[in-house]
């Protein structure tokens, strides 16, 4: 039987996948779709809650460090200047699936990811996708161009399907992040295997976690919520600070807040957090004692602090346990600098079983900016959260995820 030939394979159906797979079939070329998972597109439709925070209107391509973390940011500038936010709402218009804004630029779908995933699969048959779910991929093989130019070069995919052979192949296999919805590291293999550098991959936006000793004052606080303003690094130019919600749990500290500093985080280090951004504690708690005030500390800061959170901190000297009349003004002091700047020291994250992203993956010096296509390597690509580019909480993965796939089936129709 005649191997089944294609201009490009793409491994990996989520959201680079499947956007990429149907761009460049809506080109004109034939692609085939491979994902060794039941259903496609886990990790949109567990996103947001099951609605998908497709995409963030605040990203600004021209300065995508503000937004991206990586050993060069700069490398997305590209992709994300020539498909950008509107261009994947003006897709979700055409396809009359309603959105809202939720926080900071944050769209959201109103009713449910799986209206996203539809569209997708629609886009995919729109360009005539073929689509082989479940089916493993076993092993990749690349056939160089002959000598007199009569055939060019192509690879050879063997499968449980049977053997496909393709001009171009795309890899779209996401990060290690969320294994139990099937993530795998096979498109860092498949990278090593053809000469790729890779940078150090490792969770992000994650929970962080502490020791269990030292966490024991904090662990009572477990679902408390609140803003505050976040921060790590030294230096002006080295520091990252957030302002965004954080969230007590028995572990340690999650919810936006430290989701968006742990891809900051280095191992070892500080982070800073400020309790009640905004509020000159030091200056309130004097100006309550100079009002004669017989309320307990703790009541006094339950005005700016969550009431669980003012009577725990209290709780851990005896100085700040009385009414704030009678406190020292030396532990007014150090209360008010402990709030607004209690620094803590992370043991460790919640792993890949608890991160949204990886961070790290193929060195985007192994890349083209313009084509995501391997400078040493013709006709193989890296798209998504595989390549060494991580965006923000809040939407900008997912963009980069479109922006990536977009300028990727350019390049294969080009090619």
């Amino acid at each position: 039987m005649t191997t089944p030939f294609f201009d490009a394979v793409v491994i990996g159906a989520g959201a680079a996948g499947l956007f990429c797979a149907a761009q460049a079939g809506q080109r004109g070329l034939r692609v085939l779709l491979i994902d060794h998972a039941t259903r496609v597109a886990e990790k949109i439709r567990i996103s947001g809650g099951g609605r998908c925070n497709f995409t963030n209107q605040e990203l600004d391509a021209t300065a995508p460090q503000r937004h991206f973390v990586g050993a060069n940011p700069q490398f997305a500038r590209s992709a994300l200047s020539r498909y950008t936010p509107q261009d994947f709402i003006a897709l979700l218009r055409r396809h009359a699936i309603p959105f809202h804004e939720k926080h900071k630029g944050q769209l959201f779908c109103d009713r449910s990811a799986e209206d996203l995933i539809a569209m997708l699969l629609a886009e995919c048959a729109a360009g005539s996708v073929q689509r082989w779910q479940p089916c493993a991929v076993k092993n990749v093989a690349f056939s160089a161009a002959s000598p007199d130019g009569t055939s060019a070069g192509s690879y050879h995919i063997d499968t449980d399907r049977g053997p496909v052979t393709a001009r171009s192949l795309v890899i779209a296999t996401g990060g290690l992040s969320i294994p139990k919805i099937g993530a795998t590291d096979f498109g860092y293999r498949l990278a090593q295997q053809f000469g790729l550098p890779l940078v150090e991959r490792r969770p992000g936006l994650v929970p962080l976690t502490f020791d269990g000793t030292a966490w024991a004052p904090y662990a009572q606080l477990s679902g408390l919520a609140l803003p505050v303003a976040i921060s790590t690094g030294l230096g002006k130019k080295g520091r990252s600070t957030f302002h965004e919600d954080l969230l007590f749990t028995h572990r340690g500290l999650s919810g936006p807040a430290v989701l968006q500093i742990s891809s900051y985080w280095q191992p070892g280090t500080p982070i800073a957090i400020d309790l009640a951004p905004g509020t000159d504690l030091q200056d309130a708690l004097r100006q309550g004692k100079a009002r004669q005030s017989r309320r307990l500390l703790a009541n006094e800061l339950a005005q700016w602090l969550p009431a669980r959170l003012a009577d725990a901190w209290c709780a851990q000297d005896t100085q700040w346990q009385r009414p704030l009349a009678e406190a020292a003004d030396r532990a007014l002091s150090r209360l008010g600098e402990q709030l607004a700047h209690w620094q803590v020291t992370p043991t460790g994250t919640e792993g890949y079983r608890k991160a949204e992203v990886t961070l790290g993956g193929v060195d985007t010096r192994a890349l083209s900016q313009h084509t995501l296509e391997c400078k040493a390597q013709p006709g193989l690509y890296f798209i998504g959260e595989v390549v060494d580019v991580t965006g923000w909480l809040g939407g900008y993965n997912f963009q980069w995820a479109w922006a990536s796939a977009h300028a990727c089936a350019q390049a294969l129709a080009a090619r």
